[in-house]
């Protein structure tokens, strides 16, 4: 499912135009980057959790060229499912 599939499924369930189905979309998942931009995480229950994870920096190894390298620390984000969400898959 890509993102027009999923406009198209959220206007069918609400009765939203596509339009403003889409709007909506955008609009939770700008508000879902600005917060982990901002360090804070993103709890929606029963869903999961959206979260920031600090890797430490770490030695690598170039493949192509056998080099060793550090890898730096970075931040990256994060999903952790909700329990109903693992159980709905199951």
């Amino acid at each position: 499912m890509n993102k027009a599939d999923l406009v198209e499924k959220v206007a069918e369930l609400t009765k939203m135009p596509k339009s403003q189905s889409e709007a909506v979309l955008d609009a939770t998942l700008e508000v879902i980057q600005r917060a982990l931009s901002k360090g804070e995480d993103v709890k929606l229950v029963g869903f999961g959790t959206f979260s920031i994870l600090k890797r430490k920096s770490r030695p690598g190894r170039n493949p192509k060229t056998g080099q060793s390298v550090v890898i730096p620390s970075q931040k990256v984000p994060r999903f952790r499912p909700g329990k109903e969400f693992k159980a709905s898959v199951k």
